[in-house]
C-alpha cells in the first residue's frame, strides 16, 4: 500500500504573530487609539526578531487595522468584525488577506482583457456565472465560478490556470468575506451582488478601463468587508 503523505504548512512567525496581535485587538484588549507596545516590547514578549515584528505591524497597517504616527508609535485604528474567527482561525487571516493582495496585483489587468477580448460566448458565460452567484447568495464556489468565467474571456489560458492555482486560497478569502456578509445586513449582501454585476456590465460594453477599476474596487471591498465591521455594516 502506497501512503502520500502531505507535509503541514509552516507557519510563519509574522503571520504568528499578526494573529496574535489581531487577536488582541479582536478580544479589545487592545481599544481602538490604544498605543501598541513598542517593537522591542514585542520583541521580548514574544520571543520574535525585529524584522518579524516590522513585517506583522506592516501587514497590519496594509490591512487598516492599525497606523504607525512617526516618533509615537503604532495605534489600533479598527478592530475587525468579531464573529471573524467563527469562520477562520486567526492564525490564517494574514495568509487569506495575502491572497486578496495578490488577486489586487493580477484580476483588474485580467477584467480589463476580457472587455477587450470577450467573445459573445465569453459574455453568455460570466451571464451565467452572474446568475448562478445572484441565486446562490454568494456562495463561495459560484463566486469563484464568476471570476474564473471572466478570466476565461481574455482568450489566455494562463489566467484561468493562475486562478485554479489559487483556488484554496481564494475560496478561504472568499468563503470568510461570504459568511460575514451573510451575517449582516441585507444591504451589505446587495452591495457583494452589484459589484459582480458592474463588472460584467462594464465587460459587456467593453470598457477597459472601467472593468478593471471595478474589479479592483470589488476586491478593496472584499478584504475590507474581512477587516472592517464598521464600514460594513
Amino acid at each position: 500500500m502506497k501512503i502520500e503523505i502531505t507535509p503541514a504548512r509552516r507557519e510563519k512567525l509574522a503571520d504568528n504573530l499578526y494573529g496574535q496581535l489581531l487577536e488582541q485587538i479582536m478580544l479589545g484588549r487592545l481599544k481602538e487609539g490604544d498605543r501598541l507596545p513598542s517593537e522591542s516590547e514585542i520583541c521580548r514578549a514574544f520571543k520574535v526578531s525585529r524584522p518579524v515584528v516590522r513585517e506583522a505591524l506592516m501587514r497590519l497597517q496594509a490591512d487598516g487595522l492599525v497606523y504607525a504616527r512617526r516618533g509615537s508609535g503604532s495605534f489600533v485604528k479598527h478592530r475587525p468584525p468579531a464573529r471573524l474567527t467563527d469562520f477562520a482561525a486567526v492564525s490564517d487571516v494574514a495568509r487569506l488577506l495575502r491572497g486578496f493582495e495578490a488577486r489586487m496585483a493580477l484580476e483588474p489587468q485580467i477584467a480589463a482583457l476580457a472587455a477587450e477580448r470577450a467573445t459573445e460566448a465569453h459574455l453568455e458565460s460570466i451571464a451565467a456565472a452572474l446568475a448562478a452567484l445572484e441565486a446562490s447568495d454568494n456562495d463561495s464556489d459560484a463566486d469563484f465560478a464568476f471570476h474564473r468565467a471572466v478570466a476565461e474571456a481574455t482568450g489566455n489560458e494562463i489566467f484561468p490556470a493562475l486562478l485554479e492555482s489559487m483556488r484554496e486560497l481564494m475560496l478561504g478569502g472568499i468563503d470568510v468575506a461570504v459568511s460575514l456578509s451573510r451575517a449582516g445586513s441585507q444591504a451589505r449582501r446587495e452591495r457583494v451582488l452589484a459589484e459582480h454585476r458592474q463588472i460584467y456590465d462594464a465587460i459587456s460594453l467593453r470598457d477597459r478601463a472601467g472593468a478593471g477599476v471595478l474589479m479592483h474596487y470589488h476586491l478593496i471591498q472584499a478584504r475590507s468587508r474581512t477587516t472592517d465591521y464598521q464600514r460594513h455594516p
